[in-house]
């Protein structure tokens, strides 16, 4: 079966995780985690994408992005990990793949989903029990959207900036959200988008992107639709019985 083409629309967020071949560890240092962050700092300028959100877990990253191009999240991806696999394989004499295969993405809606997709990213090192809070993990976007530190990489997205009107209102508005756990379901459904590579969002908000990209973007059902069925068949000279009442 053909992999799904990734679904990307310039001025729409971008939620993207990668993980490393078998789940394994991707970064062994702090010095990776580091480097890692000042590569796509490097990529994000220059191939246009805006980095709202990241966390760099130990065998996996999370970014939350917005492309300026249709094409510059897999050019900003294909940048970083050509630097950065060269830059492991050099240091631990290692060789072959590093990272599983292609990236997966789902398009995210702003208005009801944004906010949410900035907290699950950067609840990660809570959720694998690596911390008790976000702020405790260096290698993630919590500092410099809750604590309002400084960094390079981070841009913040307009929903974002309207949490205040000033940097310590807008951190201090940023944490207020971490006071309630998210939804198990709307996790579920982040990591389903995520995965199969759809849209994160309402109805109407998918049948926008489904019209701009000209394709599905939401789960289909099981099975092949019946009309499909029938012009297979039609092809191969053989006849599908319709039901009768």
């Amino acid at each position: 079966m053909p992999r799904r083409a990734r679904v990307s629309l310039p001025g729409v967020p971008l939620h993207l995780i990668q993980r490393g071949n078998n789940r394994s560890a991707c970064f062994y240092a702090d010095e990776d985690y580091q480097l890692y962050l000042d590569h796509l700092a490097e990529q994000a300028d220059k191939h246009g994408c805006d980095v709202h959100a990241w966390c760099l877990m130990t065998n996996h990253v999370h970014l939350l992005l917005t492309p300026h191009d249709v094409e510059s999240a897999g050019l900003l991806m294909k940048g970083l990990g050509q630097r950065y696999v060269q830059y492991v394989n050099r240091t631990y004499r290692r060789s072959g793949t590093l990272w599983e295969g292609r990236f997966r993405s789902c398009l995210v809606q702003e208005e009801a989903y944004l906010l949410s997709c900035y907290r699950y990213i950067e609840m990660n090192p809570v959720r694998a029990g690596m911390v008790a809070h976000p702020a405790e993990y260096r290698w993630s976007s919590y500092r410099a959207n809750a604590q309002a530190e400084p960094h390079r990489l981070r841009k913040a997205h307009p929903l974002y900036e309207a949490l205040g009107d000033s940097a310590e209102a807008r951190a201090a508005g940023y944490r207020e959200l971490f006071r309630y756990e998210l939804d198990p379901g709307l996790v579920d459904q982040l990591r389903s988008a995520t995965n199969g590579n759809y849209a994160l969002g309402n109805q109407r908000f998918s049948e926008e992107v489904e019209q701009a990209l000209g394709r599905r973007v939401t789960p289909g059902k099981p099975g092949r639709p019946k009309q499909e069925a029938r012009s297979c068949a039609a092809q191969a000279g053989l006849s599908v019985p319709t039901k009768t009442h």
